[in-house]
């Protein structure tokens, strides 16, 4: 049988500018409401740690800029170092892990998975939710976010690309780990919907 871990895990993935981070505050607040012991990490919070440890990057986007070989060994460190945390902040009672990550990365060397087989086995995922949502709509949220830097995402036909990216990875990764693919439309002015969706899946999983 696959490896499990000791807690519901989730992870959620989603091309920059799909809306995951406003999906996945509205999934923590309603499993609030419900009781639910549950924690949300970001996956790219434990690798600019990492990486900044080593005075390797200022911040996040210059991640995927990195020699592949360097992010190889940034991602299983981040990996481990998440999946510890989440233990500790569930205090070891039952619970859900939710990682908030990407299937797919456009480096500077072509599209690189988000979730190979050394860490996609670290986190041993339930299930693997896919946020997808209309180009057009990634696009204008992207121009919207001030806050990072995607000039090389920032039109459609590569966002197109990076979405069936993803789809494709994270079905790849599932098939390594026996967990399922879930796929969520984040529809412009309802994640509130996207989030019920999460939320429903867990149930069905626990």
């Amino acid at each position: 049988m696959p490896k499990r871990n000791p807690f519901l895990t989730i992870i959620v993935t989603g091309v920059p500018g799909v809306g995951k981070t406003t999906v996945l505050k509205l999934t923590s607040k309603m499993l609030a409401e419900k009781g639910v012991n549950h924690v949300i990490l970001n996956y790219g919070d434990y690798m600019l740690e990492t990486a900044k440890r080593r005075g390797l990057v200022r911040n996040r986007d210059e991640l995927r800029h990195l020699p592949l070989r360097t992010q190889l060994e940034l991602q299983e460190e981040a990996a481990r170092s998440l999946v510890e945390a989440a233990g500790e902040k569930l205090g070891g009672k039952p619970g859900v892990l939710i990682v908030d990550t990407h299937a797919a990365i456009r480096t500077d060397t072509g599209y690189w998975p988000g979730l190979p087989e050394h860490i996609i086995k670290c986190f041993n995922p339930d299930s693997i939710v896919v946020i997808e949502a209309k180009p057009e709509e990634i696009l204008s949220r992207q121009l919207r976010d001030p806050t990072r830097y995607r000039k090389d995402l920032a039109n459609i036909e590569e966002i197109e690309k990076l979405m069936a990216m993803a789809r494709t990875a994270a079905m790849a990764s599932a098939v390594l780990t026996a967990s399922s693919v879930y796929i969520v439309y984040n529809r412009e002015g309802q994640p509130e919907k996207a989030a019920e969706e999460i939320i429903k899946l867990i149930e069905k999983l626990s």
